[in-house]
C-alpha cells in the first residue's frame, strides 16, 4: 500500500516506470525500433517540461542547474542510448520524492509545532444555566471565560480563575517541570494543563497570544527559501562547465559520440537542488526544537559567518525582571502616595522595568488609579492624567524638563532610578535592582573563543550602570546613553561584519531590523522586537543565542559538506568514464546512488554538537536530548 501510496504521489514516476517496463518488453520481443520511439517521444516531452521549468529559474534570477540533465537526455536520445535516457529521467522526478522524504524529516520539529497549535476553545457562557460551547480559537475575545479541561493545551493567553493549576510548559521555556500557577496569575497559550480542569478569562485574542506568535514565525521560517539557492549558484556555472568540458573532452579523443553521454550522465545536480537545501532545514528544525526560531536558511549561512556581536542590557545581559527595591519621596510626598501614583502610570508603559514598580504595588495591596490620558515616550517615560492631575516616570532629564526642582538620589553599583513628577512638582525617585542572567558572562567569552572577534554593549541606560554590568558579564566595549537611531547607526557601521544584535522589547525592533542578523529575546513576547529580528529565541535563556550559532555553523558546514561529496564523487566518476568503461545506463544508475549518498549526508544536520557554556575549553559536546539613572517606562 505504500507504494501505491507514493506512485500516487508521484505520477510522473509511475508514468516513468509503466514507459520504461513496456520500452523494454517491447524491445525484448525485437520492436527496438518501436521502443525507440516510445522512449524519445515520452523523453522529449520530459524535455520539454524540463525547459520550461528551467526558464522560470533563470526568470528569476537563478541559474537552472538541470541543463545538465538536459543535455544529458538529448545526447542519450541522440546516440541511442535510450534505456539511459528513461533512467535520467526517473532519476530526475525520483528526486523530487527524495527530497520530500528528506524535507520531512529534516522539518519534523518545526511541523510538530504547527500540529499541536490549539485550534478550538472550550467557551463557558457568561449568564445560567452555565453552558460550554467549542469554537474556534480565533474568535475567542478578550474577557472569555474558558475551560481547559486534563491534559489539554491552553488555547490562549489568559488569567487563572481557580486557585491554583499545574501546566508543562516546556514548549514555551524548556523548562521540563511542572510549573504550578496561582490565582490571577498569568497562564500562556501553548502550555499543557495538568490533571484537573481549570478555567482561564482569556486576556489576548489568538493572534497576539504566546504560542500563536510562535507558531507564526515557524510558519514564516518555513516558507523562507534556504540560501542554498544562491549557494548552488555559486557552484552551478563551475560545475556544468567543467561536466560539459569533460565530456566533449572524451568524445573529442575518443571519436565516439557515445562517450559524451557516458559522461555527462554521471553529472549529477542533485547535491545542489536537494542535498544543502534539506541541510538547511534539518537546521532550521533543530533549532526549533532548541527553543530557536531562525526566519529562514538565508539567516542560518550569515548567523555562521558573524564576527561581531552587540548586546543591549536590560533584558538580554540582564534578566529583565527588575524588583523596586526602594521608594524615596520628595518633600511634601509620602511613600505609599509616591507608589501609588507611579504605579498607576506605569500600568500603561509596556517596558520591562516598569513591571518592577507595578508588583511592588500589587504586593503592598496598592489598587491602582485609572488615567483619564496616557502616553509612552520611546526611550524616556510615561505619562498619564490621573484624577485630573498629570504624572510622569521616567528618566531625570525628562522628569526635569516638567519639575525643575528634581534631584538626583544617590545610587550604589547595579542598582537604576527612575523619577516621578506630579504635575510640576519633583515627588521622588524609585530605585530598582535587575540582575545579571547567570549564564551572560560564559556567553560572552564562548563567542570570544568561537570566531566572533568583537563584542559590545548598545544600550540607552546611564554610562555608569552599562559599565557596571559590562563589566561583570565581560564587556570592555560599551556604548551607553544611546537613542534608539543612535544604536541603529552604530549596529550598522559596526566591523567585521556580519554584525549580531542581540536584544530584547519594542524599543529594540529598529536595531534588530538594521542589523545583519538581529537576535530577538522573544520569550516574553516581545512582539515587535519579535517581528523585525532574524532570529526570534522562544526560551528565556541567553545561552540559545550560543546554541543558535553553533547550530547554523554545523549547518552550514554540512550543506557545504553535501555538495564537495557530491561534486568530487561526479567528477572522479566522471574521469572514469572518458575511458568508456562505464556504459551510459550504468551510468545513470551510479548517479542515484550518488544523489542518495549526498541526501543522507545533508541529514547530519539534524544531529551535531551543542556547546558547553561555561566549560573552559571551546570544544563542543555531544547534543543532550556605574550610577544608574534609568526609566521604567524607557528601554534600554
Amino acid at each position: 500500500m505504500a507504494v501505491v501510496r507514493a506512485l500516487v504521489r508521484y505520477p510522473i514516476i509511475a508514468a516513468t516506470l509503466v514507459v520504461l517496463a513496456a520500452v523494454a518488453i517491447i524491445a525484448s520481443s525485437g520492436g527496438e525500433q518501436q521502443a525507440r520511439w516510445i522512449a524519445s517521444a515520452y523523453v522529449g516531452m520530459f524535455i520539454a517540461w524540463t525547459l520550461v521549468r528551467m526558464v522560470r529559474d533563470v526568470l528569476r534570477g537563478h541559474v537552472g542547474l538541470d541543463v545538465l540533465a538536459v543535455v544529458a537526455m538529448v545526447a542519450t536520445l541522440a546516440v541511442g542510448e535510450y534505456l539511459a535516457s528513461l533512467i535520467i529521467v526517473l532519476m530526475l522526478s525520483g528526486g523530487e520524492a527524495l527530497e520530500d522524504f528528506a524535507a520531512r524529516r529534516a522539518t519534523r520539529d518545526l511541523t510538530a509545532l504547527l500540529d499541536r497549535s490549539p485550534r478550538t476553545a472550550h467557551v463557558v457562557a457568561p449568564l445560567p444555566p452555565e453552558r460550554i460551547t467549542d469554537v474556534p480559537v480565533d474568535e475567542v475575545a478578550v474577557g472569555d471565560i474558558l475551560l481547559v479541561r486534563p491534559s489539554e493545551i491552553v488555547p490562549v493567553d489568559g488569567e487563572l480563575l481557580g486557585e491554583t493549576g499545574t501546566f508543562d510548559e516546556s514548549s514555551l521555556t524548556g523548562e521540563s517541570m511542572p510549573v504550578v500557577h496561582s490565582r490571577g496569575e498569568e497562564v500562556f497559550s501553548g502550555a499543557v494543563n495538568g490533571s484537573e480542569a481549570v478555567r482561564i478569562r482569556a486576556r489576548r485574542p489568538s493572534s497576539e497570544s504566546q504560542y500563536q506568535q510562535i507558531v507564526a514565525l515557524v510558519q514564516q521560517a518555513q516558507a523562507s527559501r534556504a540560501p542554498v539557492v544562491r549557494l548552488a549558484d555559486r557552484f552551478a556555472i563551475p560545475f556544468t562547465a567543467v561536466s560539459l568540458s569533460l565530456a566533449g573532452a572524451a568524445w573529442t579523443i575518443s571519436g565516439d559520440p557515445a562517450r559524451f553521454a557516458e559522461v555527462l550522465v554521471l553529472a549529477t545536480p542533485c547535491p545542489l537542488l536537494i542535498a544543502a537545501p534539506v541541510a538547511f532545514l534539518g537546521g532550521l528544525s533543530r533549532a526549533a526544537k532548541a527553543g530557536v526560531i531562525v526566519k529562514g536558511g538565508g539567516i542560518i549561512e550569515r548567523l555562521a559567518r558573524a564576527r561581531s556581536a552587540c548586546f543591549d542590557k536590560t533584558g538580554t545581559l540582564t534578566a529583565g525582571r527588575p524588583e523596586l527595591v526602594d521608594v524615596r519621596p520628595a518633600d511634601g510626598f509620602d511613600r505609599r502616595e509616591l507608589l501609588t501614583l507611579a504605579a498607576s502610570a506605569e500600568q500603561y508603559s509596556t517596558h520591562v522595568l516598569a513591571d518592577g514598580v507595578r508588583r511592588l504595588a500589587a504586593a503592598e495591596g496598592i489598587t491602582l488609579r485609572p488615567a483619564e490620558a496616557a502616553t509612552e515616550i520611546a526611550t524616556n517615560g510615561v505619562t498619564a492624567l490621573i484624577d485630573g492631575t498629570p504624572v510622569a516616570v521616567g528618566k531625570p532629564a525628562f522628569i526635569a524638563s516638567r519639575a525643575p526642582a528634581l534631584t538626583r538620589t544617590p545610587l550604589v553599583s547595579g542598582h537604576a532610578a527612575a523619577y516621578v513628577a506630579v504635575g510640576d512638582r519633583f515627588a521622588g525617585a524609585l530605585v530598582l535592582a535587575d540582575a545579571v542572567r547567570p549564564e551572560s558572562a560564559a556567553v560572552v567569552d564562548w563567542l570570544r573563543r568561537n570566531g566572533v572577534e568583537r563584542v559590545t554593549m548598545l544600550t540607552g541606560d546611564a554610562e555608569a550602570t552599562a559599565t557596571a554590568i559590562a563589566s561583570q558579564v565581560g564587556i570592555t566595549e560599551v556604548h551607553a546613553e544611546l537613542l534608539p537611531p543612535e544604536k541603529v547607526h552604530l549596529a550598522a557601521g559596526m566591523r567585521p561584519r556580519p554584525t549580531m544584535m542581540v536584544g530584547d522589547g519594542v524599543n529594540d525592533a529598529p536595531v534588530l531590523a538594521a542589523s545583519d542578523i538581529g537576535v530577538a529575546m522573544g520569550a516574553r513576547g516581545a512582539t515587535a522586537a519579535g517581528d523585525a529580528a532574524d532570529v526570534v529565541v522562544v526560551v528565556d535563556s541567553l545561552a540559545k543565542v550560543v546554541e543558535a550559532v553553533a547550530i547554523s555553523r554545523h549547518t552550514l558546514r554540512v550543506a557545504l559538506t553535501a555538495i564537495w561529496i557530491g561534486i568530487a564523487l561526479s567528477v572522479g566518476l566522471m574521469l572514469v568514464a572518458t575511458t568508456g568503461v562505464i556504459p551510459a545506463v550504468a551510468g545513470a544508475l551510479i548517479q542515484e546512488g550518488v544523489d542518495l549518498a549526498t541526501i543522507l549526508y545533508a541529514l547530519r544536520a539534524l544531529r551535531g554538537p551543542v556547546p558547553v557554556i561555561g566549560a573552559a575549553a571551546p570544544e563542543i559536546t555531544r547534543p543532550r536530548s556605574a550610577t544608574p539613572d534609568r526609566a521604567p517606562g524607557a528601554p534600554a
